[in-house]
């Protein structure tokens, strides 16, 4: 079941940015969700490989990532050792995958939902951010899957843990067919995986419709829709917050737009 929750003044966005819970054992807050911040509360969750190949993306899936390691490899002669981790550079270079991105900060995910390429639209719509639990997920995954996160007592496969279990897309659609997907921890490509805190679900090809899956199968996933009212307001706390674009994307074109938004002149 999704829970829809609207956030309509700055007040309402506590609960989101305060919503971990204590454990016990160590006396420690900790999390276990996984955001998505999207600036349009309309917009579909949808991979990119969905997006880019509609209804030919399962036929299609294998050539593009096909194509994509034998040009890489020039550059990375380790590309072809995991199809997962094919996937997780492919997604963070505009590569269209079956990867959906998350992460664990809710600051993150609330930078990407106060953030449009034509800042015009920033009062002109709601945006929105997505929440899952990470480890109602992993309840759903096949036993071979969850005795092995078990095993190393971790809630995230990485690419390592993962090809251990499945490294071939069709056994992997086989195991987790419509009632299940792995979520993987990507590793530290560049200093922008680190941090945007990224985790990547590998939607499987039986999952047709992520939203539908997450209500039928979940029961705390929430959907947080922003109100445009308060969006420019929000933006600017998380800049003061010192989350923006320099620090989702370090480097000379993360510096130069969060300084083109930081004087833009509204109208």
């Amino acid at each position: 079941m999704i829970t829809v929750k609207y956030l309509k003044t700055l007040d309402d966005v506590k609960d989101l940015l305060f919503e971990q819970e204590r454990n016990e054992e160590i006396g420690r807050l900790r999390s276990n969700y996984y955001y998505r911040g999207m600036p349009n509360a309309s917009f579909d969750l949808s991979t990119s490989l969905m997006r880019n190949c509609g209804k030919k993306a399962e036929f299609l899936e294998k050539p593009i990532l096909d194509y994509f390691i034998k040009y890489v490899s020039i550059e990375d002669p380790t590309i072809a050792e995991s199809i997962w981790k094919a996937m997780i550079v492919g997604q963070h270079h505009g590569l269209p995958t079956r990867l959906l991105d998350w992460s664990r900060s809710t600051l993150v995910a609330l930078h990407f939902a106060t953030t449009e390429n034509n800042l015009e639209k920033l009062d002109k719509r709601d945006g929105v951010v997505w929440r899952v639990d990470s480890s109602e997920l992993n309840s759903k995954l096949p036993a071979k899957y969850q005795d092995v996160l078990t095993r190393e007592n971790t809630k995230i496969f990485s690419v390592d843990l993962l090809s251990s279990v499945v490294d071939n897309i069709k056994e992997y659609d086989e195991d987790m067919g419509k009632k299940s997907m792995v979520t993987i921890e990507p590793h530290s490509i560049d200093q922008r995986i680190v941090n945007q805190y990224a985790f990547f679900s590998i939607i499987p090809s039986g999952i047709k419709n992520i939203e539908k899956y997450l209500d039928d199968n979940t029961e705390h996933t929430v959907k947080y829709v922003i109100d445009k009212s308060i969006r420019w307001d929000l933006r600017d706390i998380l800049d003061q917050m010192n989350m923006n674009e320099r620090m989702i994307y370090p480097g000379t074109d993360g510096i130069a737009k969060w300084v083109a938004r930081h004087f833009y002149v509204k109208k």
